[in-house]
């Protein structure tokens, strides 16, 4: 049986180095060609069908998440796996939503590595244990970003929970997603679902945009 070909996509050269040495004595896989960027990524995978890209988020050029939806939309038949070091909520959500086949954090082991490539290998997906949570409460319980209607006036602001008003508070006075978990009495997991949930009912991107939407509509 022939190995399931692989592309890997990462600016760093020291982690494509280190995932082909991961998988050098596996039979099952073989490592056929690397890109630094999103942009020859796309090039490659053009040229080599792939079987799996394994692709970081940050990079230059084209992001992870661009080349996934890219895959998606091109070369469907391309298993794509997002090996990052970012656990975020929007991080995971998008590359779902762009059509990865699995998300896996770089701080996994080699068993984990292994099992999410020979899952997605053979047509399953696959999704770190410690981001099961941004998964469920976004897609099980049909929190994704598509079912909430934007708040965009003062009134609309009886649509957060009291939870969100109080992570809202902590966001405005600086507080990140350890301090907030800590300051609640709640896992960091649980206050970064919350964050993601009440950033996505404002439609807002960012820290500078969440604090100017909230002065627009008088929250500070």
């Amino acid at each position: 049986m022939n190995p399931t070909r692989i592309v890997l996509a990462d600016d760093h050269e020291l982690v494509r180095d280190g995932i082909k040495s991961l998988l050098e004595n596996e039979e099952d896989f073989k490592v056929v060609a690397e890109a630094s960027d999103g942009k020859e990524a796309l090039k490659i995978i053009a040229q080599e069908q792939p079987d799996i890209l394994i692709v970081d988020i940050r990079m230059p050029v084209m992001n992870g998440i661009e080349v996934v939806k890219n895959l998606t939309r091109d070369f469907p038949k391309v298993k794509k796996l997002v090996l990052s070091m970012h656990d975020s909520e929007e991080y995971v959500v998008e590359s779902i939503e762009s059509g990865a086949d699995g998300y896996l954090l770089k701080g996994s082991n080699k068993a984990e590595f292994l099992k999410a490539l020979h899952t997605i290998a053979a047509g399953g997906k696959y999704f770190s244990g410690d981001i099961s949570e941004i998964i469920i409460d976004n897609f099980v319980n049909g929190k994704s970003k598509t079912s909430k209607k934007p708040l965009s006036t003062p009134e609309e602001i009886s649509f957060l929970t009291n939870r969100e008003k109080q992570i809202l508070e902590l966001i405005l006075d600086g507080k990140g997603n350890s301090e907030i978990a800590e300051a609640l009495k709640i896992s960091k997991r649980t206050a970064e679902v919350h964050r993601f949930n009440l950033m996505k009912k404002l439609n807002v991107k960012n820290l500078i945009e969440l604090t100017q939407k909230s002065k627009e509509l008088n929250l500070i």
